[in-house]
């Protein structure tokens, strides 16, 4: 083989490599990818604090932030821990279901107003036991929500932030959700991803949001390792509910009160 076949072997590599990350990057951008059922607004139609200016986004969407996602495993990417802190920035009492790290609780108690509160639920520790595996439910979701279980010393513990912070510990089906009916300015789903548990969560979700509150559900992608059950419970809502994708996330949000984008 000469040189130039070998040079030119590698460029041609790299430049398909550079294709891919450009599809994937437009894909992510367009939700045009498998087909996805739910349709994509920009997060400046989905919410005011997104709306830029002659200058680009604005200090409406200025937020305190920790970056290096890719560390954590399973994680939400910079872009989508950025859109929760924003609008975390006007709700005052959040919930979230699924802790996993802490990181995303420690983000929206750092950027929700002076005297917010923001309540975490996960399985507590050694609670395998709790998790209610149902027929149709994949054993990747309940792997991965039992291997998260076992984390106990979360990224807020110790810190300021964490006053603001109450965690809770249980199987969220069997959780009492009752006290947080319509209380929940902002309510993020991402706790165990089998089909039943997204059911039961967002079923929950919808009686806990505010009236003008805001519902957001992570991990609606079709890529390997990820349990494809989210995909699947998200678009049986999605027939009854008008959920929006919000662009460059594979997050899915439904704002209380208001139609769909057009």
């Amino acid at each position: 083989m000469t040189v130039l076949a070998v040079v030119l072997g590698v460029l041609a590599v790299y430049c398909f490599g550079l294709f891919l990350s450009y599809r994937r990057r437009f894909y992510l951008a367009t939700a045009r990818d498998q087909g996805y059922a739910i349709p994509t607004v920009r997060l400046a139609d989905f919410h005011e604090r997104f709306r830029a200016g002659p200058n680009g986004t604005g200090l409406a969407a200025a937020v305190m932030f920790i970056g290096g996602a890719a560390s954590v495993p399973a994680g939400t990417t910079d872009h989508e821990a950025w859109v929760l802190s924003v609008l975390a920035r006007d709700a005052h009492t959040l919930f979230e279901f699924g802790t996993a790290t802490g990181k995303t609780a420690w983000l929206l108690a750092c950027n929700s107003p002076p005297g917010a509160r923001v309540f975490t639920l996960t399985l507590p520790p050694g609670g395998q036991e709790l998790y209610r595996h149902e027929k149709g439910d994949g054993k990747v979701a309940r792997d991965v929500a039992i291997e998260e279980s076992r984390i106990g010393d979360f990224l807020y513990t110790g810190t300021d932030a964490g006053a603001k912070i109450t965690q809770l510990y249980g199987d969220s089906k069997d959780f009492d959700h009752g006290p947080f009916r319509g209380l929940c300015d902002l309510v993020f789903v991402d706790g165990a991803h089998a089909h039943s548990y997204v059911m039961s969560d967002s079923a929950k979700a919808f009686e806990m949001v505010s009236p003008t509150g805001i519902i957001l559900w992570h991990d609606y992608k079709r890529r390997s390792g990820v349990p494809r059950e989210v995909v699947r419970a998200l678009e049986t809502i999605a027939r009854t509910r008008p959920l929006v994708r919000l662009a460059g996330t594979h997050m899915v949000a439904w704002r209380n009160g208001r139609a769909a984008p057009a």
